[in-house]
């Protein structure tokens, strides 16, 4: 493949969402072989100490260059932790030889430019049950499974535990300072998350049970109702989004690659539906909360991924986080 061919499937690659747009990746090609890094420089040693969410993510930049590869009419396979010595190069995709090309591969490339974290409410619209059940059948293909939360009592405790979480990290200074380390108000930012990008009505107030998180806690006065609304009014109708999570049978660094690579497709699948999606990953920062997750659903497994999905407002476009020029990212051995 050719250099330019390379930096085309990394862009797409570099298109994966990351937990605070950290984009904790590498890459370095040859000609038939793509070296995926984990860039330890971009860590967030509070909320992830251990890194398992960005490389969850890297797990996903991985899955998108297949499928930016797979639109190029080009097969790939991929090695997962290539190197023992090394626990930060995560994958290595070598290009086996032409694969054909579907309408099915092109229309989950072009989705790879639009999907987009949505965290506005979403849309009073039920997702189909037909996708949800199609995104489960393709997370088994990565020896990853997709619950959904439907049963009133898993979602009571599901959303107390999100609830608890956020409380949590709002009341943690160490949170509050690296999160801030990664907001960004400066237009054309490449990394980071735009201020513009995300609500500026506290979560607390939304008429929902699934709390987002508050990226701007720490520069908001509460108030005990949102302005320009009488108090004494009727509550407004709740936003239920379909909620779903991914997880693993075993949690190293393998299986959060593979819970990557599968929520990619499953973000792919969706968006190429109109369904949108954002995480919900506050009761699996912390492994207290994680822990009693994963016991009050009575998992056999660990939990790496909580979704919300539904279709989105029909909006003006806002502000998109913006990613790192590939020539950061890429270099060529």
């Amino acid at each position: 493949m050719e250099q330019q061919d390379w930096a085309q499937v990394v862009a797409a690659a570099t298109r994966a969402p990351s937990i605070h747009n950290t984009q904790p990746w590498r890459f370095r090609a040859t000609a038939d072989r793509l070296d995926v890094f984990f860039d330890p420089g971009r860590a967030l040693p509070v909320l992830d100490p251990t890194a398992r969410q960005q490389v969850i993510s890297c797990g996903i930049a991985v899955e998108f260059a297949v499928v930016a590869l797979a639109a190029q009419g080009k097969a790939a396979e991929v090695d997962l932790l290539p190197d023992p010595g090394d626990p930060d190069h995560l994958a290595v995709l070598r290009v086996t030889g032409a694969a054909a090309t579907g309408a099915d591969d092109a229309a989950l490339a072009t989705a790879i430019e639009r999907r987009h974290t949505v965290r506005a409410p979403f849309l009073p619209r039920a997702v189909p049950q037909e996708l949800i059940d199609r995104i489960q059948v393709e997370a088994g293909r990565f020896g990853t499974w997709v619950k959904p939360i439907t049963r009133e009592e898993e979602e009571v405790a599901t959303v107390f535990l999100l609830s608890r979480a956020e409380e949590i990290e709002q009341s943690d200074p160490a949170y509050l300072a690296e999160l801030e380390s990664w907001m960004r108000t400066e237009p054309g930012a490449v990394d980071g998350v735009p201020v513009e990008a995300v609500p500026s009505d506290d979560p607390q107030a939304r008429p929902s049970n699934w709390l987002i998180r508050d990226f701007v806690v720490g520069s908001r006065e509460r108030a005990d109702f949102l302005p320009g609304q009488d108090p004494d009014a009727p509550p407004p109708e709740v936003e239920r989004p379909a909620v779903v999570l991914l997880g693993t049978d075993e949690d190293d660094r393998d299986d959060w690659l593979m819970a990557g690579r599968a929520l990619a497709r499953a973000l792919l699948i969706v968006t190429v539906d109109g369904v949108a999606a954002s995480p919900l990953t506050q009761a699996l920062d912390w492994p207290s909360t994680r822990s009693r997750l994963q016991s009050r659903l009575s998992l056999v497994g660990h939990p790496q991924m909580l979704l919300r999905m539904g279709y989105p407002p029909d909006l003006p476009d806002g502000a998109v986080s913006g990613r790192r020029p590939v020539a950061e990212v890429l270099d060529f051995g």
